[in-house]
């Protein structure tokens, strides 16, 4: 549009020409180039600190596994011990937690986005979803011990797998309730317009077409939820988890190592069964003096991190086969 003569009579100022202003280039290149070594300090420092932890973990507890070291239960001698307890009460309450967390974290993500209004009930729930997701693990331990271990304990068999298992997916539905409702915005709108234009009803429509295309957003904060959940020691330990435990969940007296089919066998033992995870077992190795447990903890944080990185990659896989080319 072409100017006006009051413009050409009255030109606008420039921002050099604006008062107050002191165009001084130099100066701001100058902290912008301070500013940048100063990240790039800080970013270094924290890399330093994390090659040296790994390094110094590596270098204690490299030489201690073996698969006497995987298969051998807790002992009072540093050489005997093993983490074969933990590393079952690790993977069945991983797969209780994912069993509950998934089904029930990715619905209420589909409902709140979805299919629910803007109204006072639905900003009250989702006030405290963010609110949830900062409260301290040990928050989650007084609850799941008020709840799982004494109210429903006979259900949950007190101080057992399901217990833990239902604490710990109260601790990371936050986190997959807002990623399952991240995953569903990055949908572009056009999808459920051209589905409801069709002739598609709202569910259908969410279910065939927008749930397909943020799948891999909902995957990925799934699994990095419960690769926090694997970590946690404090709201275990509030429930009554133990640090020393010479059997594995299950059905021991036919089989007393770990067995996988145990939860097709006899899932009432397996999720009633007192347990301990890898980081208490960790956490009862490194409080001993002996620095022959020190070097069974950092063994056994070798094998926590192989599985948390596993888990990890395993998100980034999901999200490259998943991602649609489209959105």
């Amino acid at each position: 549009m072409a100017p006006s003569p009051s413009e050409f009579l009255n030109p606008q100022p420039t921002v050099a020409e604006l008062p107050g202003f002191a165009g001084n280039l130099p100066q701001r290149y100058s902290r912008d180039r301070l500013f940048q070594i100063a990240a790039w300090v800080a970013t270094a420092i924290a890399i330093a600190v994390l090659a040296w932890l790994l390094f110094d973990v590596f270098s204690q507890g490299w030489s201690r596994l073996d698969w006497q070291f995987l298969t051998s239960f807790p002992s009072r001698r540093p050489k005997n011990a093993g983490i074969v307890g933990a590393l079952a009460g690790t993977f069945w309450v991983m797969i209780i937690v994912a069993l509950v967390s998934f089904p029930v974290g990715v619905g209420a993500g589909l409902y709140l986005e979805e299919f629910s209004g803007d109204n006072w009930f639905t900003r009250f729930i989702e006030i405290n979803i963010s609110n949830l997701a900062g409260v301290p693990s040990i928050i989650y331990g007084l609850l799941g011990l008020a709840a799982f271990v004494r109210i429903l304990e006979p259900i949950t068999g007190g101080r057992s797998v399901l217990a833990g298992a239902l604490t710990l997916s109260l601790l990371v539905l936050p986190i997959i309730i807002v990623a399952t409702r991240e995953a569903l915005r990055a949908v572009p709108e056009g999808i459920r317009l051209a589905g409801l234009a069709m002739g598609g009803s709202r569910w259908q429509v969410v279910w065939d077409h927008v749930l397909p295309a943020a799948i891999a957003g909902v995957l990925t904060g799934v699994i990095l939820a419960l690769s926090r959940a694997i970590g946690e020691t404090a709201s275990l330990i509030t429930i009554g988890a133990l640090t020393f435990v010479p059997f594995t969940p299950g059905c021991t007296e036919d089989f007393p190592y770990f067995n996988p089919l145990d939860l097709l066998r006899c899932p009432v033992d397996v999720v009633q069964s007192p347990f301990t995870v890898m980081p208490i077992q960790i956490f009862n190795w490194v409080s001993r003096p002996q620095k022959g447990f020190h070097e069974n903890a950092a063994a056994a944080i070798i094998v926590l991190l192989i599985m948390l990185v596993t888990m990890n990659s395993l998100a980034i896989v999901l999200r490259s086969r998943l991602k649609q080319p489209n959105i």
